[in-house]
């Protein structure tokens, strides 16, 4: 009786499969494209979830940013009635370096946002805008530009 040996194909995993692509492609992608050295001027993130959650993923990005070397504010427009005071210091932000503001009379939060960008005393401008259609975050962008800032929009739910 002869034993024939037949090769099993086996299926990589997802990981395992990109792993094994040459990665001579990628490298020579990175060496002729580097990373642009200066910060977008506009960034969105989305957070979905219990209201707490969102808020504790937050934290470590607003602290980050509360404690950035540069002199200017940040400031955070129209934030979630969640986000107090008191959050802000369980949290370990840079009081001291945070502008919350709300919008007041007719003044919508996407104006004072654009406000806020344009006038520049704010490195970057943190807004709760939902939703955000092409338009307004055109004028993000442009403001942002015109104050050397970066608006940072989150999207909760």
């Amino acid at each position: 009786m002869q034993l024939v040996h037949t090769p099993q194909h086996t299926q990589l995993s997802l990981f395992e499969a990109f792993m094994a692509q040459p990665l001579a492609p990628i490298l020579k992608q990175t060496v002729e494209a580097p990373w642009s050295a200066e910060p977008e001027a506009f960034s969105e993130l989305s957070l979905r979830g219990a209201a707490g959650s969102c808020l504790s993923l937050l934290a470590p990005i607003l602290r980050d940013l509360s404690e950035d070397q540069d002199a200017r504010w940040l400031t955070l427009i129209a934030p979630p009635a969640s986000l107090t005071q008191a959050w802000l210091r369980d949290a370990g932000l840079n009081r001291e370096r945070i502008l919350l503001l709300q919008p007041r009379g007719a003044q919508s939060a996407q104006q004072l946002t654009c406000e806020a960008l344009r006038l520049g005393r704010s490195h970057t401008v943190v807004s709760w805008l939902n939703p955000l259609n092409a338009s307004a975050k055109q004028q993000l962008i442009s403001a942002a530009r015109t104050g050397d800032a970066q608006s940072l929009n989150i999207r909760l739910g």
